[in-house]
């Protein structure tokens, strides 16, 4: 039987962020160059879902990954070196058949046109992941469940899956969904990047590029991005070195435990979909206009420009989590953000939260000056990275 099974009550949670995707044995360059011309090459891993979940973890939530990984050595890699970020990683699945997806990049910023990537994940174990073959007690178990296009990409039951897990239903978490478009999946894929649009709608709290937004659904601007996404409680729209945009509409009151936490702050709707308790519900009707909030981006001084967006998310989904108010929860996105761009690779050790919190805190000046280095993260005194660009 494919899906949950209607009106499935999901047992107490215990877990704060799920989330599902394809995560990958990637080798790294161990000198710049064209990937013809690099020597060797060591391996870490990769997959936007698992660097947000281990990025969660690192900041003191609980967080699973749940995904599909062949029955071979990289999916051993995989599997143990998530888990060493003390993220669950019990809901994966081993394929008997499929291998774990690897790939291979150069050192340079995905966004030049010298940036290299080979992908070996056609026919991988993640892209065999269907409704009728992920846990979905799993899946429900968490307060956020959390996805991304690029699973949509990955094979047309992944594309299904993704359909299932953003319907509206009962005992649903609250959905969010990054967009990642990667232009290269979709060619020859399930459907074309269009199906973002449609995935977005149904989401509860979306991450969305403006770049991405304009390559994949000529769409330009943050107003008109949310125009053609009203749907979900909050939209952040990232503008790279300008900021971010968030649109938060459906603020309502809420216990300070909820993941609403409070009438300041972007909180889920109620609605049908599995009632006021529920974070991840929607209603055309929720109360509370449309709040806008523009936070500008950090100078950083940028080692490598990866992962960057999945850190994004882990530090606004961690803030949201702890009912901070929506400045404060880009301010997060942008300090996590930081914290992978002035290290080599995808993941890296988040700020301790107090020493974020004072960041945070800052007035709109002292923001502005701030300028974040190699080693930032390790500071003791706030104080000591705030110095004019």
């Amino acid at each position: 039987m494919s899906g949950p099974a209607a009106g499935t009550a999901v047992a107490a949670t215990t877990t704060d962020v799920v989330c599902l995707g394809e995560s990958m044995v990637t080798f790294l360059p161990s000198q710049p160059g064209r990937l013809a011309d690099v020597p060797s090459f060591g391996r870490g891993i990769g997959g936007a879902e698992s660097n947000v979940a281990c990025a969660l973890a690192a900041a003191g939530h609980r967080a699973a990954w749940v995904g599909r990984v062949g029955a071979d050595g990289f999916g051993d890699h995989l599997v143990e070196t998530i888990a060493s970020y003390g993220v669950d990683t019990s809901a994966v699945r081993r394929d008997p058949v499929r291998p774990t997806g690897i790939y291979f990049r150069t050192a340079t910023d995905r966004g030049t046109d010298t940036h290299e990537v080979a992908y070996y994940r056609a026919g991988s174990a993640a892209s065999a992941m269907s409704p009728a073959n992920v846990p979905y007690e799993e899946l429900f178990a968490g307060r956020v469940l959390h996805l991304s296009g690029i699973t949509a990409a990955l094979s047309g039951d992944c594309l299904s899956l993704l359909r299932e897990l953003t319907a509206a239903r009962p005992g649903r978490p609250l959905v969010s969904f990054d967009v990642n478009h990667r232009p290269h999946l979709w060619r020859g894929g399930p459907a074309d990047a269009s199906v973002l649009l449609e995935l977005a709608r149904r989401s509860d709290l979306v991450f969305v590029g403006e770049d991405e937004a304009e390559e994949a659904w000529g769409i330009v601007g943050a107003e008109a991005i949310r125009a053609a996404v009203p749907e979900p409680a909050v939209l952040v729209v990232k503008r790279g070195s300008a900021g971010a945009t968030v649109f938060a509409s459906g603020l309502r009151p809420g216990p300070r435990s909820s993941i609403a936490g409070g009438a300041e702050n972007a909180g889920a709707r109620s609605s049908s979909a599995g009632g006021a308790e529920n974070a991840g519900a929607r209603s055309s009707s929720a109360g509370g206009a449309e709040v806008v909030t523009h936070v500008p981006a950090l100078h950083v001084d940028v080692v490598a420009a990866v992962g960057a967006g999945d850190a994004f998310a882990a530090g606004f989904l961690s803030a949201t989590l702890r009912g901070l108010p929506v400045r404060d929860r880009a301010r997060h996105g942008h300090l996590m953000a930081a914290a992978v761009l002035t290290v080599p690779g995808d993941l890296t050790e988040p700020p301790a939260r107090d020493h974020a919190d004072r960041l945070v805190a800052l007035d709109d000046d002292a923001w502005g000056r701030l300028r974040l280095g190699p080693g930032w993260t390790a500071a003791d005194r706030a104080s000591e990275e705030v110095r004019t660009p």
